[in-house]
């Protein structure tokens, strides 16, 4: 039978039950109806009279959702609000009653038309209770991307506290909670039992969650350490390992070019060439070359923020201690969309990825000259905070015992981090592992080391006016028409090429990273966000200048445009005021989108223009990789593809060609590198999966074999660049508290081994790939094109 819920009344029940928490005040239960609570559905029903009896003989009481456009179960007072001013968090016993997960919308109003509102992620399995704290929270306001996972125990209960709430509400006068789903597809169900108020449960989710190894204290998993001991043998065994597999390598040119591929032109450096209709990196002894990448190789990007938060550290060392040098402090607070709403971004920090690296391989003694040269790297990608170092500080100069009859050794230096040990072991893991270039990000003494090609970012820094797109994930748009943007790139680019300028084992450099070309959406607004943030500024930004004197050469006056806009401008000065806003393309006046199209072209052109002739100059014989884009316009990737010799994508899809139009950029007639992908899971200490996530650990293999396959079957693309090396802290990183599992090897430095292994597979088919690819053009003479984009004289 099923009953319909127009109007079901049921009674305040404070009778203790086994699952209810000591603090929990009932308000009313599901399974025991009578009239103080009224409760009516829209969509939303109860299929049976009586309640179910779930796993440990627990009863619950069944509601449906429909399946249409918002079904909901609303609970109000029958008369009156509640007053929750004494409480600190709503709950309810809820179980998913369907074999998959839900998303469960949950709304709580007041009775001045406030609301905070959430959503749930309902796993399937069994019955667990909701805690909603009655206030706005959020992972950021606790430093961090994402929140530990739930469902979790505590004291013997399975709970799901909600970590992500909007909004706010008076708590004295509380008059509903409404909990929905979208719109589900066929009808959806769960099980719901007691409903109440208890303290709120927040702070507990937090306390206590990093081990002393800086791990993820309420878990396990196949690589999670537990003793130094273990770290030791787990350092021995894969030592082994990388002998085995770098003697199984491939025969490669010294930078690792493809030997059984056609031999092209060299030129003693890194070149790009089209061959047989496919384009191919060349190395500088003339062999093709896919270029294996990883991003932010470096032993410093493991800090994580602990002042203010030490409760969430079970065992931080005391200062004084050896693993005491590990501390250092830094400030990464920055008005950019990545630090929106963070809190906990400056004060002490601490390094657990190279305290386990002391904890393994103990310290080493430094000659006092060679010091300063083991601490050259990139700390942080994308913004460098501003920090204190650390690790190397504490250290002292050790006496060494002369030997008679030989003149005394000079003294050494006691390092508690032996970057030089570090960086040989990483390089053996990446050419063991099938990878060939050092991507973005990376400490550079890799690179110096002459072993595997690596590149090198532009990170072009000044106080040149910026333009809104309103997504300014890393900030805004630099003005390029700025004259003090054209002096910070010249500075940036000299700064950038000055040791590196003629070694071959450079591939290139990349503009910068991820700029905010574009606002996410499909809409015009959007899509043409850098030409309508332009005319909201005032006329001293250069770009706004820039635009209105395009548009005076095309229209003259202000009545030209008005015709051309379908606008009525009373005179062009009114143009000039901060705050212009630009009407909607539409087919009636089809010069509006034609003029936002001329700006923004114009505005990329003078952008990559301006680093591709200051490359040109301090670095002629290496590639211009791109502007590593998240987010663009056609005018911004047509300008890269004419002053660049690559064109860059960080694309985080299932594979390449969902991340852009591969047909477009063909007809750019340029090579495509992927700058970043990743697909991370949540199932090994760090909250986030990533941008690309997947279910579980044992399918991020299969998705960088697929990815790296997708790849090889694009022509255009030469290369994939993982991101990153290491996973990312559990607690959140310096620059902007992202703590996702996506790396190779984890904070205690053991890499994931089951990844790690399909990694290398998929990476040594390469070469067969491309051989299988090229074999129709055997006994063909070697034909190429393309060797070096020239920059234009001028823009277009």
């Amino acid at each position: 039978m099923i009953r319909p819920l127009v109007s079901l009344l049921f009674a305040c029940c404070l009778v203790p039950l086994s699952a209810q928490a000591a603090d929990e005040q009932v308000l009313f239960n599901f399974v025991r109806p009578t009239d103080v609570v009224q409760v009516k559905g829209e969509g939303a029903f109860l299929p049976e009279l009586t309640a179910e009896s779930v796993a440990g003989g627990e009863l619950l009481r069944r509601v449906t959702f429909n399946p249409q456009e918002g079904p909901s179960l609303r609970l109000t007072p029958q008369q009156g609000s509640w007053d929750w001013s004494g409480a600190g968090a709503v709950s309810l016993r809820i179980q998913n009653a369907m074999d998959w997960a839900l998303t469960l919308q949950v709304s709580i109003e007041s009775a001045d038309g406030k609301f905070l509102k959430t959503l749930v992620a309902l796993p399937a399995g069994p019955a667990q209770t909701l805690v909603l704290p009655l206030h706005a929270s959020s992972p950021r306001a606790q430093g961090m991307r994402a929140a530990p996972p739930m469902p979790w125990t505590h004291d013997n209960q399975r709970l799901l506290v909600a970590t992500s709430l909007e909004g706010e509400i008076d708590l004295r006068q509380v008059r509903a909670v409404t909990l929905s789903l979208e719109k589900p597809d066929v009808q959806q169900s769960i099980l719901l039992g007691r409903f109440g108020v208890r303290e709120d449960l927040e702070p507990e989710v937090y306390r206590g969650i990093v081990d002393a190894y800086g791990q993820y204290s309420r878990v396990e998993w196949p690589e999670k350490v537990t003793s130094d001991k273990q770290l030791k043998a787990a350092a021995e065994q894969e030592q082994a390992q990388l002998g085995r597999w770098l003697a199984e390598r491939p025969q490669l040119d010294r930078f690792g070019g493809w030997l059984k591929g056609p031999q092209l032109e060299a030129t003693g450096f890194f070149r790009v060439a089209r061959h047989e209709g496919r384009w191919y990196l060349v190395t500088p002894e003339g062999h093709p070359f896919f270029s294996l990448g990883v991003n932010t190789v470096s032993s410093g990007n493991s800090r994580t923020y602990i002042e203010g938060r030490e409760g969430m550290f079970l065992d931080l060392p005391g200062k004084d201690a050896p693993l005491g040098a590990f501390y250092g402090a830094g400030d990464s607070r920055q008005a950019t969309g990545a630090n929106g709403g963070r809190q906990f971004a400056h004060g002490r920090w601490y390094d657990f990825y190279r305290a386990n690296l002391y904890r393994t391989y103990g310290q080493s003694c430094t000659p006092a000259g060679a010091q300063a040269a083991t601490e050259a790297e990139i700390v942080e990608p994308e913004r460098a905070p501003l920090e204190a170092p650390a690790a190397e500080a504490p250290a002292s100069p050790a006496a060494v015992a002369p030997v008679a009859g030989q003149p005394a050794a000079p003294p050494c230096v006691t390092q508690f981090f032996d970057a030089q040990r570090w960086r040989g072991h990483t390089l053996e893991r990446l050419q063991a592992w099938g990878f060939n270039t050092l991507g973005n990000w990376s400490d550079l003494a890799l690179g110096t080391m002459r072993r595997v090609p690596y590149t090198i970012p532009l990170l072009i820094r000044g106080d040149y006016a910026t333009i809104s797109t309103g997504h300014d994930w890393w900030g805004g748009m630099p003005d390029p028409f700025d004259p003090r943007f054209a002096m910070a790139a010249e500075r940036a680019i000299a700064i950038a090429t000055r040791d590196h300028r003629n070694n071959p084992w450079v591939v290139g450099y990349f503009a910068d990273n991820e700029l905010s070309w574009a606002a996410p959406g499909t809409d015009p607004k959007s899509r043409y966000a850098l030409a309508y943030g332009t005319l909201r500024q005032t006329t001293d930004v250069p770009a706004k200048r820039a635009f209105l004197k395009l548009l005076r050469d095309r229209y003259r006056n202000q009545q030209g445009l008005s015709a051309a806009w379908g606008i009525e401008l009373p005179a062009w000065e009114l143009m000039e005021d901060p705050g212009f806003e630009a009407p909607l393309p539409s087919p009636e006046h089809p010069a509006i989108e034609e003029d936002l199209q001329r700006f923004q072209q114009l505005f990329a052109d003078t952008y990559f223009k301006t680093i591709a002739e200051s490359l040109k100059w301090h670095a002629p014989d290496h590639l211009l990789l791109g502007g590593r884009f998240a987010i663009s316009t056609p005018e911004a990737v047509a300008a890269c593809a004419r002053y660049c010799d690559v064109l860059s994508f960080n694309f985080y899809t299932r594979e390449p060609q969902h991340g852009y139009d591969f047909e477009a950029l063909r007809a750019l007639d340029k090579p495509v590198l992927v700058s970043e992908f990743h697909f991370g899971s949540r199932d090994r200490g760090p909250f986030w999966g990533g941008v690309a996530e997947v279910y579980k650990e044992e399918e991020r293999g299969p998705a960088y074999a697929h990815f790296l396959e997708r790849a090889l079957a694009e022509p255009s693309i030469v290369g994939v660049h993982w991101f990153q090396y290491l996973d990312q802290p559990v607690t959140g990183r310096l620059l902007d508290g992202e703590n996702g599992h996506i790396g190779l090897v984890g904070v205690t430095d053991r890499p994931f081994s089951g990844f790690v292994e399909s990694v290398r597979k998929a990476n040594l088919k390469v070469g067969s790939i491309l051989e299988s690819a090229a074999a129709p053009a055997a006994g063909k003479p070697a034909a190429e094109g393309g060797a070096r984009s020239e920059t234009p004289a001028k823009a277009p």
